[in-house]
């Protein structure tokens, strides 16, 4: 069972890597009942892309990488990502997973800002 998250954005949080309050880091924090409430407005797409920026840079030349890699894969392992990468760190093999999964979270936030006005999603968690 995954946890989805819909609304202007719709798609599924990733498996033991992403967190339901993976959007938090783009500068909304989520409300909470069962679900986390995100309500981002145009003003916010600078803070969007600052953090997508982040990303990019704090994965430095591995984010071309794990993209190409992903935009290929149908699946994945984390042994797949490390060859893919040629990275034998578990723990750096973790991290990168998760600042990908969160990076592609923030493209669909900004990618929605740039065309309207406001973009509200529902997060499980």
């Amino acid at each position: 069972m995954g946890r989805y998250y819909s609304g202007d954005i719709e798609g599924k949080f990733w498996f033991a890597v992403q967190s339901s309050d993976a959007a938090d880091r783009f500068g909304v924090t989520g409300c909470e009942p069962n679900y986390m409430t995100y309500y981002y407005r145009k003003e916010d797409l600078p803070e969007v892309e600052a953090e997508l920026d982040k990303i990019v840079k704090g994965l430095g030349e591995n984010f071309e990488k794990i993209k190409n890699f992903f935009d290929n894969a149908l699946g994945y392992t984390p042994r797949m990502v490390a060859e893919a990468l040629g990275i034998n760190e578990e723990d750096k093999i973790a991290h990168i997973i998760s600042e990908y999964a969160d990076y592609t979270l923030g493209v669909k936030i900004r990618d929605h800002l740039r065309e309207y006005d406001e973009c509200i999603f529902d997060a499980e968690f």
